[in-house]
């Protein structure tokens, strides 16, 4: 499995955040995670990829233990949160070498610009982070986590502030890491969107897993919204 938990628990104060999640997912799955907002849906990722940690029960990422392993596992994954952490006075190109040389990947001008053109930003290459909207600033965090051509792709709500051409660029990515036969798991409430291209499906309402499985399987309220949550919302 390329990831899995058991009973895993996340406390805010002396509320539960995540409370007793377990499933597995296996290697090469491309899976979307969804839920009402406060669900857990990003502290899980978060848990998963090693930027908290859970309160009690246990996760591996490609054997990894999160708690034994944590250098190991963040080797092997990539996270796209809500934050982008881009610096701000840098410009994009500056933005993807300083990556490079953190993740000791390639910082080749070419190569960088490459990454640009996958996310549609190599005409702003040499523009300031901070000239950019919302939407550039996604696409530039989306070309980074493509850059650490992790294993594990852990995505929380990857089509946020973008228009309808940076829907079809995350489809595109979703699509080239399942060609490299990365993990993904995606939080979104694109959900018809979401079930299109995933082949397996989450669904967390108050910290719980009440659903893993095929997306095909998923309960009928979860994809039109009715008993959970609508589409967007």
């Amino acid at each position: 499995m390329a990831v899995s938990a058991a009973g895993l628990g996340r406390r805010h104060g002396r509320r539960w955040v995540l409370a007793e999640v377990g499933f597995e997912l296996p290697e090469g799955a491309l899976a979307m995670l969804s839920g009402r907002n406060g669900s857990g849906k990003s502290t899980l990722l978060r848990v998963l990829a090693t930027a908290i940690r859970a309160d009690v029960g246990t996760a591996h990422v490609l054997g990894y233990d999160l708690r034994l392993d944590r250098e190991e596992v963040r080797r092997n994954t990539a996270l796209l949160g809500h934050r982008a952490h881009l610096y701000e006075r840098l410009t994009a190109l500056e933005n993807l070498a300083l990556a490079a040389r953190l993740l000791d990947g390639d910082g080749r001008r070419a190569a960088l610009l490459d990454r640009l053109e996958e996310v549609g930003l190599v005409d702003r290459a040499d523009d300031a982070v901070q000239t950019f909207s919302t939407g550039m600033r996604q696409r530039l965090a989306l070309a980074r986590v493509l850059q650490q051509e992790a294993r594990v792709v852990f995505l929380d709500e990857p089509y946020g502030h973008l228009d309808p051409q940076g829907f079809l660029l995350v489809d595109a990515v979703l699509r080239r890491l399942r060609a490299r036969r990365c993990t993904v798991l995606m939080a979104t409430h694109l959900l018809e969107r979401a079930r299109m291209l995933c082949d397996r499906g989450l669904i967390l309402d108050e910290g719980r897993l009440v659903f893993a499985g095929a997306t095909a399987e998923m309960p009928e309220g979860a994809v039109t919204g009715g008993a959970w949550f609508a589409e967007g919302a």
